[in-house]
């Protein structure tokens, strides 16, 4: 039997180990596939029902920095700069438990659109650390402008390499949400990125 790379079928051997030039496992030749390509998965043309998924979780995570709001208000300690701490410290955990709930999965779909993952692999693997980081520091209060810098950095990064792919009008799964819940790489997941990274800049020049 061949195995060969997804991204790079020139790569062949008689063993599944991983591509030498980028790192994912390689997988049988009669079966070789685009793994996170949406219709190879049998997703068809997108609908409003691919990305209930993305908008439930994001729907909780927003109900749950506003249910921590009102009780703010009713204590007096309100602030804007504080409801959208909470969002983004919900947003970043949520999104980073599920991305470790299967690392090796993520990493290997990550690789495929991410600008930085596809020059080293590793980065699909540290990736998700980075966003449980950004989610305790911000649970604790520990927001210096080089941690909001840092976030706007990450995420306006992680948004070109979606860019890039959309330009392309390639079809992929976004691994936002880990490899258990399939969401399609499109527009909405561009501005998922680059709208935390405005929030991120939000706060460290206007709130």
């Amino acid at each position: 039997m061949k195995y060969v790379c997804p991204m790079h079928p020139e790569v062949e051997s008689n063993k599944p180990e991983r591509c030498p030039k980028c790192g994912m496992q390689l997988v049988l030749k009669d079966s070789l596939k685009k793994t996170f390509n949406l219709e190879d998965k049998g997703l068809g043309e997108l609908t409003w029902r691919n990305y209930i998924p993305l908008a439930v979780i994001i729907g909780l995570i927003f109900l749950v920095a506003l249910a921590v709001g009102l009780r703010d208000l009713e204590l007096g300690s309100f602030t804007f700069q504080k409801l959208i701490s909470n969002f983004m410290a919900g947003f970043f955990l949520v999104f980073a438990s599920f991305k470790l709930l299967d690392l090796k999965g993520f990493a290997e779909g990550y690789f495929t659109y991410d600008l930085l993952a596809q020059r080293w692999f590793g980065y699909g693997y540290i990736y998700p650390f980075i966003e449980l980081f950004f989610g305790l520091a911000m649970v604790v209060n520990f927001v210096p402008d080089s941690i909001l810098a840092a976030e706007f950095l990450v995420m306006s990064f992680s948004g070109f390499g979606v860019l890039i792919k959309l330009s392309k009008k390639e079809k992929f799964h976004c691994v936002c949400l880990g490899t258990f819940l399939k969401v399609p790489l499109t527009k909405v997941t561009l501005v998922e990125d680059f709208g935390m990274a405005a929030l991120a800049l939000l706060l460290l020049f206007v709130l």
